[in-house]
């Protein structure tokens, strides 16, 4: 039998339930034949003496005997096997299959936090970081989590990971205010943007770009990694009724916030969380600012300072953050990248969820325990925001870096400020009073 050169076979639709039982394969290509097929004409052409089978296909004009293309397919195609047994057939293509992944490795990193373990919240968002990273890795990449103290003082978790002591930590950017005043725009400053507002302007808007560039001079990639939204005012030992009531008092306060404390006369200290409760026991300060009321309640603050001040006009939106070494971030594969950025985003959005479930009612139980509520009366509140714009100006002044993102912040403020109290702000008044009312 001579080689089959060319066999190309066309076919028409035609309404027909059954499937071909066979496919074939000629110099034209592959004859699906496994798949339903719907034939009006079935149309031959070869340009060789061929076996009784492509015979048949000669004969093969009727509609008629198109019905009958069962048998005549099975006879093709033990023709075509025939041919098989003296002349090459191409092999049916195939796609490769796809290549198998490479094993990803196992990486081990130390995170030192600078909060206590007693801090569930804010500690726990490392955790949720931690556990979220281990899932999305089947385990392969594992962040242990340590307290405040337990691997790094809270206040040197920075130059840990700068060094490359520690891979990651988790930390408020104001405690190195000291080493460059803008990294507390990373935080929160005072009088600046909300909880809301951070996440839109470092999400969306310059935040993110320009605090990576200037935390990229101190070897580290910056990651948001929660935020406790507006804190509260502080614990006083006694009773602040005037602004000259601030003048030689002691408080524990960070960042912006110490130095405007310290224009408007008080004398700011410096101190890790875990020795607030202490010092205000012993009498080492006058007051001290933490967080809010679930926190501040777990440290047990209204024991030693009963009256308890709002708003935390220094801290409106303070951003808690991630900060990785920079090489070991570039060594991490992709796919612990990706999974590391998502995890983060979490940490992020569901501190601040979680605080604004626990605040309320830590409120009512610090009330009920005696704590007494107090606003900042007005004249403090005039003169903080005063000094802070100065120091603000001056900073600029001096800082490039500061200015740089100091002035991205506020014109987003400024814009953001207005659509916030148009309508979320005028609802939120509304409604307030509506509750007090019990309507």
């Amino acid at each position: 039998m001579k080689m089959l050169n060319y066999l190309k076979f066309k076919l028409i639709s035609l309404d027909c339930q059954k499937a071909a039982p066979l496919g074939v394969q000629s110099g034209a290509g592959l004859i699906e034949l496994n798949k339903p097929c719907n034939v009006a004409e079935l149309q031959c052409i070869h340009d060789a003496p061929a076996s009784s089978a492509y015979q048949k296909i000669q004969k093969f004009t009727s509609l008629e005997e198109t019905l009958q293309r069962r048998e005549f397919i099975k006879q093709a195609g033990l023709g075509l096997a025939a041919v098989a047994g003296t002349t090459a057939i191409p092999v049916i293509a195939q796609s490769p299959p796809p290549p198998q992944s490479t094993t990803l490795p196992t990486i081990k990193w130390r995170m030192a936090s600078s909060f206590p373990k007693s801090l569930d919240t804010i500690y726990g968002a490392g955790e949720v970081l931690a556990k979220r990273v281990a899932e999305m890795t089947e385990g392969k990449f594992d962040i242990r989590v340590f307290a405040g103290g337990e691997i790094v003082p809270p206040f040197g978790v920075l130059d840990a990971v700068q060094q490359n002591t520690v891979e990651i930590c988790h930390t408020a950017s104001y405690y190195f205010h000291g080493k460059n005043k803008a990294l507390s725009l990373d935080c929160t400053v005072p009088f600046g943007l909300n909880a809301r507002q951070m996440n839109a302007w470092v999400y969306y808007g310059e935040g993110l770009t320009l605090l990576r560039e200037l935390f990229a001079k101190y070897n580290i990639v910056n990651f948001p990694g929660g935020n406790t939204g507006t804190q509260m005012g502080g614990w006083f030992r006694k009773e602040i009724k005037s602004l000259d009531e601030l003048k030689g008092l002691k408080i524990r306060i960070p960042g912006f916030g110490a130095e405007v404390f310290s224009a408007l006369g008080a004398v700011p200290q410096s101190l890790p969380g875990g020795e607030i409760y202490p010092a205000l026991e012993r009498g080492a300060i006058d007051a001290a600012e933490w967080v809010g009321p679930y926190d501040d309640e777990k440290l047990g603050f209204y024991k030693v300072a009963k009256f308890y001040y709002y708003p935390g006009w220094w801290e409106p939106g303070p951003v808690l953050s991630f900060y990785v070494n920079k090489e070991q971030w570039e060594k991490l594969p992709k796919p612990y990248q990706a999974a590391f950025e998502a995890a983060a985003v979490e940490a992020n959005v569901t501190m601040l969820a979680s605080y604004d479930a626990k605040n309320p009612l830590a409120i009512q139980r610090l009330v009920q325990n005696g704590a007494q509520l107090r606003r900042y009366p007005d004249d403090v509140l005039k003169a903080a925001y005063e000094i802070a714009q100065k120091i603000f100006t001056e900073e600029s002044a001096k800082n490039p870096d500061f200015k740089k993102i100091y002035d991205s912040m506020r014109a987003f403020q400024q814009t953001s400020d207005i659509w916030s109290g148009l309508a979320e702000g005028t609802l939120a008044n509304f409604m307030q009073a509506q509750l007090r009312v019990r309507k």
